[in-house]
């Protein structure tokens, strides 16, 4: 999913980067970094940086741009919020970029197209369950923890198969075929990693996760 330089036209990774800077700059300005003052938050955030990039280096694919990977996006939303997650995956994704020596160009791009959607799916799917759902700790963990990591994966994976098909790089009808359908069978393990990780998170260590609350989920129920 980390779209090497030559595979689009510049003037989409040039568009990238003005779409991409602002907004990363406002995420860092909105960002609550005064969560990340407490010494152990701030290792799991930097530890979930490190653990992504080399789950992000670890991809299969047969043509360039098309490899896939697990992307854990969801993790990192439900437990840093939108603003320190796509932070957070931006900087994954400049770690993968610099590592494997490519896509320097397309950089922006990739992180728009898979930090900033991945970010963007689970910030909905959170609100979804917290909208049209009771609070309920099952709730959490199997619709926001392993369904919402599917979710958010195949919503990631039609993203980039429209954008590809868009831009002129790979026909729609091959993309459909032979690239959409590998996201659905990867949101499997995407929501089984996701789900076991937010399941330990919140029995054990619930003050890593800002989106869960125990008077909420727990109290009364």
């Amino acid at each position: 999913m980390n779209f090497p330089d030559n595979l689009l036209d510049e003037a989409w990774c040039w568009a990238a980067w003005a779409v991409w800077l602002p907004l990363f700059v406002r995420s860092v300005w909105r960002a609550p970094w005064s969560r990340l003052k407490d010494s152990e938050q701030l290792n799991v955030w930097l530890g979930m940086i490190v653990l992504l990039t080399l789950v992000w280096s670890m991809k299969a694919g047969v043509k360039p741009g098309l490899n896939m990977h697990l992307l854990g996006a969801s993790v990192f939303t439900l437990c840093f919020g939108p603003a320190l997650a796509f932070i957070g995956l931006s900087l994954v994704l400049l770690g993968v970029t610099l590592n494997d020596g490519a896509g320097v160009l397309a950089f922006a791009l990739n992180s728009l197209l898979l930090a900033g959607c991945g970010v963007i799916f689970s910030k909905w799917i959170n609100l979804a369950v917290n909208t049209l759902l009771p609070r309920h700790f099952f709730v959490y963990i199997f619709v926001n923890g392993f369904l919402g990591s599917a979710l958010m994966i195949v919503g990631v994976g039609s993203v980039l198969t429209l954008f590809l098909a868009l831009a002129g790089a790979y026909s729609l009808d091959y993309l459909l075929a032979d690239f959409l359908p590998y996201f659905i069978l990867l949101g499997f393990s995407e929501a089984w990693l996701s789900g076991m990780v937010m399941t330990l998170f919140v029995i054990y260590r619930p003050e890593w996760v800002v989106t869960f609350d125990d008077s909420l989920y727990l109290s009364g129920k």
